[in-house]
């Protein structure tokens, strides 16, 4: 037996599950609906098409080899052309680099773009995944509100005069998670004029710009400056399991998150990455599967935002839900989200309590409401259940 017990790294002591997590291992019970996850909808992921492009992708040996780090040259090949088309100008194979779904490639880039005590600029309320990931690296983190418009700019310009230097400028620019609100397309331009002026990397992470329901996503902050690195990935318009996320950066942070990739998992998986590959290829389908997801998700957005309203009036507020998976909601009345949920769970009801989403102890009255999962028949029942919980 040994005497002296051996220690983990430093890094983990700052470190905690993501209450989400945690929140989504309460919530399994068949009676309770909900809102917590933010999950896709597995009944509208096209399960018989990914058969079918898997069958087809298993003809060639290769798919069942090792592949190139920076991922299956066909897939990277689609992408460039899709990223092209969104950010409006030629975006070179090279400038695409794959990863196992694009968290994996926000954990990369922390280590390439960060040194201990490095400070990171975040949005607050800010994604649980990106914090985890700025705190592992032992990153220095700085919140800066939303409004209706996104990221308040005008607050990040008034850090960059008193002083701060931030290394990364992190943004969920499009229907954001978890404050459900977009960027609007004045501040884009500005946070890439802010960022080429005092040389900080913006990082865009854009899982659910295709989610728009009545108007497409603004152009890209990529858009307006080199030093725009995007994510997105296949997980919320095909599906989670592919594991297929990507970003888009200069070559020079390519190659230096090749570096990293090869000591993590060597690459991802070429059957996956080759399936995923001839479903994007395949324009009209995609078109109309992704055509079919909006106007699902956005039934049942409505639905929810209305019952909300209807239900609560003015002691509850929530978002308008434009696109995306999520409606961010505060009582009016100094209800503590946290303290309600365990009568919300008994009501049959679950959500997740907004100070998950604080940098620091903050959102005690909001909470995140995820839409994707229920018909909007349950999604009015959830709110019904809120209310009876919140009574």
């Amino acid at each position: 037996m040994s005497l002296t017990t051996p220690a983990l790294a430093g890094k983990l002591a700052g470190l905690q599950s993501s209450a989400i997590r945690d929140l989504l291992k309460l919530t399994a019970r068949a009676d309770i609906i909900s809102l917590a996850g933010g999950l896709p909808d597995a009944e509208l992921m096209p399960g018989e098409r990914i058969a079918a492009a898997t069958a087809a992708a298993l003809a060639d040996p290769a798919v069942l080899q090792y592949t190139e780090s920076p991922g299956w040259p066909a897939l990277r090949a689609v992408l460039a052309a899709r990223e092209s088309a969104r950010i409006g100008r030629t975006v070179p194979v090279e400038e695409v680099f794959v990863t196992h779904g694009s968290q994996q490639a926000l954990s990369l880039l922390a280590e390439v773009l960060l040194d201990p005590g490095a400070l990171v600029i975040v949005e607050d309320p800010a994604y649980v995944g990106a914090l985890q990931v700025f705190r592992a690296a032992g990153a220095r983190i700085a919140a800066v509100p939303l409004d209706g418009d996104g990221l308040r700019v005008d607050l990040l310009e008034e850090l960059l005069a008193a002083g701060e230097r931030p290394a990364v400028v992190h943004t969920v620019s499009n229907f954001h998670n978890p404050g459900g609100v977009t960027l609007a397309p004045e501040r884009r331009r500005r946070l890439a004029e802010l960022a080429e002026a005092h040389g900080f990397w913006i990082i865009e992470d854009d899982p659910y710009g295709e989610l728009w329901f009545d108007q497409p996503a603004p152009a890209p902050v990529a858009a307006y400056s080199s030093q725009v690195i995007r994510l997105s990935s296949v997980s919320k318009i095909l599906a989670p399991a592919l594991r297929v996320g990507w970003m888009t950066a200069p070559d020079r942070v390519c190659r230096a998150v090749e570096l990293l990739k090869q000591g993590a998992d060597l690459c991802g998986s070429a059957l996956t990455q080759q399936t995923a590959a001839t479903l994007l290829t395949d324009t009209e389908w995609l078109a109309a599967h992704i055509k079919s997801v909006r106007a699902r998700y956005a039934a049942r957005a409505r639905a929810l935002v209305a019952a909300v309203r209807t239900t609560f009036g003015d002691r509850l507020t929530c978002t308008d839900a434009a696109g995306g998976m999520f409606v961010w909601a505060e009582f009016t009345d100094g209800t503590d989200t946290s303290a309600l949920l365990p009568a919300a769970l008994e009501a049959g009801v679950a959500y997740v309590p907004g100070a998950a989403f604080a940098v620091s102890d903050a959102y005690r009255s909001a909470m995140r409401l995820c839409f994707t999962t229920s018909d909007e028949a349950t999604l009015t029942e959830a709110i019904s259940r809120l209310s009876a919980a919140a009574r």
